[in-house]
């Protein structure tokens, strides 16, 4: 065997959430794992997407409560936006983290190997000519920005938002194609930098995975800010000229900006490493597992955005965990997608977890649903944010889904996930105490209305 060695227990095949989190239960649970990885562990979250964006979003905030600020008695302004610093500011946070992970890595005792692996079968991977085999393969190699057919990323005034993330310089304009998650965080950050903003989406709605309750709230709110969106508006083309972009649309519209972004979804990355060739079924560059991340190859499993489900980096964590604990015959239980929370960081933020409305009478459940409204929440009130929590739960029965939009509802989300994922009713929540002022009493307040003993709730 060349320089490689073996067998190892677990083979992990890129170390991003999904890779990363498998190969540290798997070595908490005695096995010998090594991690491949071609460019730095954290994987697109810490490096492209989780955290670098939400320190962008932390920015924007700190510039929008610079230029609000009189309107709390604080004379503030905003001066300006120095990019140099905002990156040393994001980059300082994702470097100490990424360092940190290195760490723990390292104190696990896992061999990490450097490099652009590939699958050689179903136990065995190679990097250059070095071989590494185990008796079990994971298979966590991520997702990249996704483009539409014929249109070309250029970097320059086309960008994807791996691009987005080291821009120089704040832009006069952007029109960002696409109105999910990272469309309208980028849209958000921009506009809270002076940006003109515009987002074209394909569908009726911004965010269209989410309750349609919630869509419209946040569009009001971005409406509110200044942020324009064209919806049900399918993009036809773009031409590039010395002055930036103009966007054409199927409706006969066109659109002049700086950029463009494309924030159509990210695509999993799986092609030219030897998947099909080991046997492993691909579709549509998707690898399909069963409910325990096993691939129709014995021994090979997949997690993470190689995978077709929730693209999110706290689901890759529980996949890698579910996988290191199956392969060590612990029997873990299956995840359930509808109980993960779901959080989009703007201004407003937008948060939720199980089920929505109209996909819980699609599936035969006889439905209530309450919104509490954050004008009656004190704590909200003094953030002068706007939005509201609703909560949809079956007739005399348990909580289905919980929706919250308004600043800051992405940390009241957790509490909404053990409801869920609890199969908590009203009833059992109404009896619990919030602490006052607090956000978490708006989801207080609902519980309280739907078991019938509404507080501060208009009816």
């Amino acid at each position: 065997m060349a320089d490689g060695s073996g067998p190892y227990d677990i083979v992990v095949l890129g170390g991003g959430s999904g890779g990363y989190a498998c190969a540290l239960r798997a070595a908490e649970l005695g096995m010998n794992v090594v991690l491949i990885e071609k460019d730095k562990v954290g994987g697109t979250c810490l490096h492209r997407g989780c955290i670098p964006t939400k320190a962008l979003l932390h920015a924007a905030e700190l510039a929008d409560q610079a230029r609000e600020g009189e309107s709390f008695g604080v004379r503030t302004r905003l001066e300006g936006i120095d990019v140099p610093a905002v990156h040393s500011y994001k980059d300082k946070v994702v470097s100490g983290l990424w360092k940190g992970l290195a760490g723990l890595i390292k104190s696990k005792k896992i061999t990490v190997v450097e490099g652009e692996g590939r699958l050689a079968g179903p136990n065995r991977v190679t990097v250059g000519d070095q071989v590494f085999e185990g008796r079990h393969v994971v298979l966590a190699t991520g997702s990249v920005p996704k483009s539409l057919p014929g249109l070309d990323i250029d970097g320059e005034k086309v960008i994807s938002s791996d691009h987005a993330l080291v821009l120089d310089r704040v832009p006069t304009s952007v029109v960002i194609l696409g109105g999910g998650v990272i469309g309208v965080e980028f849209a958000s950050v921009w506009r809270s930098f002076g940006a003109e903003v515009t987002i074209v989406e394909a569908l009726p709605h911004l965010l269209p995975l989410e309750d349609e309750s919630n869509s419209k709230l946040l569009e009001r709110a971005f409406r509110r800010r200044g942020i324009k969106y064209e919806l049900g508006a399918r993009f036809e083309s773009v031409k590039t000229a010395d002055t930036g972009v103009v966007v054409s649309l199927e409706n006969g519209k066109t659109l002049d900006a700086e950029l463009m972004l494309v924030a159509v979804g990210r695509g999993p990355v799986s092609a030219g490493l030897g998947y099909e060739e080991a046997g492993v079924t691909v579709d549509r560059g998707y690898v399909p597992v069963n409910e325990y991340c096993q691939t129709n190859v014995p021994g090979v499993y997949a997690v993470g955005d190689l995978i077709p489900t929730l693209q999110l980096a706290h689901v890759g964590f529980a996949e890698g965990i579910l996988v290191a604990e199956h392969i060590a015959g612990l029997n873990p239980v299956p995840i359930d997608y509808d109980g993960v929370p779901r959080i989009t960081y703007s201004e407003p933020e937008v948060a939720s977890v199980g089920i929505s409305t109209a996909v819980a009478r699609e599936r035969g459940h006889d439905v209530v649903e309450l919104s509490y409204n954050l004008a009656g929440n004190g704590r909200s009130k003094i953030l002068q944010t706007q939005g509201e929590v609703k909560v949809v739960a079956e007739r005399d029965g348990r909580v289905l889904g919980v929706h919250m939009v308004g600043s800051r509802v992405g940390e009241l989300i957790a509490e909404a996930q053990l409801i869920f994922n609890w199969e908590a009713t009203p009833t059992d929540v109404a009896q619990l105490i919030h602490p006052h002022p607090t956000q978490s009493e708006a989801l207080g307040e609902a519980m309280l209305a739907l078991a019938g003993k509404p507080l501060h709730v208009h009816n």
